[in-house]
């Protein structure tokens, strides 16, 4: 089972205490801006239901962010591996995080994606990491930024998924980051 502490979280595989906050997130309206749906309480629960049944892939559970200082849960997190082919190539490797709302603005999504990238780079040993979002969904986009990773203008795409009904969610970005780009983010430039 996946664990990743930085500064300030735990990043946790998920828990059956953890439902509420499983619903809280795939429910609340300002958290879902960028998503075409809001799940019913029955919905969430099937899928956290089958998420707690599944072994996932080692390093690839959805995890919790737990405050470390009182312990409080704050959002999800992890790694995935998105089925979009052929608008990413197949085996890509995606970031993601969704923060309740009353935990915005204080950075969590920035330190937990900073302890992801580093456990996919030095524990999972993958060569890139990609992240894709809403293309004005800018809140993600700053994340995606502060973390490291840069926009690739010629994979960005129409997801697929979205449907016609929300067409301004249709447009997706795609950032990167590689392995070494990130070691070198990390020791700063050469001297010499």
């Amino acid at each position: 089972m996946t664990s990743v502490e930085t500064s300030r979280l735990i990043l946790r595989p998920c828990r059956e205490e953890d439902r509420d906050l499983f619903y809280e997130l795939s429910s609340d309206t300002a958290v879902l801006e960028f998503f075409p749906f809001r799940r019913s309480r029955e919905d969430t629960d099937a899928i956290f239901t089958m998420i707690r049944e599944i072994t996932p892939q080692p390093g690839f559970d959805l995890l919790v962010m737990t405050l470390k200082q009182g312990g409080a849960a704050v959002g999800l997190c992890g790694l995935s591996k998105p089925q979009l082919q052929p608008h990413l190539p197949e085996g890509a490797v995606e970031i993601g995080w969704r923060i309740s709302a009353s935990h915005w603005r204080n950075g969590y999504a920035t330190e937990a994606g900073m302890g992801l990238l580093h456990h996919a780079f030095e524990t999972l040993d993958l060569d890139e990491v990609l992240s894709i979002a809403v293309h004005d969904n800018y809140p993600a986009l700053a994340v995606m930024r502060k973390i490291g990773m840069h926009a690739d203008p010629s994979s960005y795409f129409d997801h697929p998924q979205i449907p016609d009904t929300h067409p301004h969610l249709k447009r997706h970005v795609v950032y990167r980051l590689s392995a070494t780009a990130s070691r070198s983010l990390r020791t700063g430039p050469a001297k010499g």
